[in-house]
């Protein structure tokens, strides 16, 4: 499909649902991982590459004393001002875009993981993608698990849930799907089964 990318495989999947877990696993098999999250974090470090139209955009206030985003203030800010996220989304998403590809390209691993919470949601990384890998679980799991992980209250939960894409809209987008349901153990041994199947697609396009 990418004559000089190589073979990308789309990880996503709602809040809470093992994003991480299935990623380190791919990652701990040899794939690598480009994640669009850890890009979003390091524009928006201190010194980061978004930092400064943050500041024009938004105004000091929206900055910390380390000179990072001051995330609370600005979730507090796009919770009352729905405008105010679409405006940080026009900023960082083109350099989420930007970085995640020159990544790709640079990627050594036999196929890529290109980890994108919001992949369904986004048609432009959908195009990039070789396969579509969902890791799903109940929601009342997610829910425990984002409980138990941040301390979030279920109504604060169910609310970033609701601005996701449905359980049932990420199933119909994905090729491959991984259950998180159960145990650790039983997601590894998925992602290893999953494993083998991208090692040999990739395999098929450098041919």
């Amino acid at each position: 499909m990418h004559s000089s990318l190589p073979y990308i495989v789309g990880l996503t999947g709602g809040i809470g649902s093992g994003k991480s877990a299935a990623t380190a696993r791919f990652a701990a098999l040899g794939a690598s991982v480009v994640d669009t999250d850890l890009i979003a974090h390091a524009l928006t470090a201190p010194g980061g590459a978004a930092i400064d139209a943050i500041r024009r955009a938004f105004g000091a206030g929206m900055i910390a004393a380390d000179g990072s985003l001051d995330r609370a203030a600005m979730r507090a800010l796009a919770f009352a001002h729905p405008d105010a996220r679409r405006e940080l989304e026009a900023i960082l998403h083109p350099m989420i875009r930007d970085e995640s590809a020159r990544q790709c390209r640079q990627a050594s691993g036999p196929y890529v993981i290109l980890a994108v919470p919001l992949l369904v949601e986004s048609g432009t990384y959908r195009e990039r993608c070789d396969r579509i890998c969902v890791v799903d679980c109940p929601e009342a799991v997610q829910v425990a698990r984002v409980r138990a992980r941040n301390g979030l209250a279920e109504e604060q939960i169910r609310a970033i849930m609701a601005a996701q894409a449905s359980r049932a809209q990420r199933l119909a987008a994905a090729d491959d799907v991984i259950d998180n349901g159960g145990s650790l153990a039983e997601l590894e041994a998925q992602v290893e089964r999953l494993h083998a199947s991208y090692l040999a697609a990739a395999d098929g396009i450098g041919d």
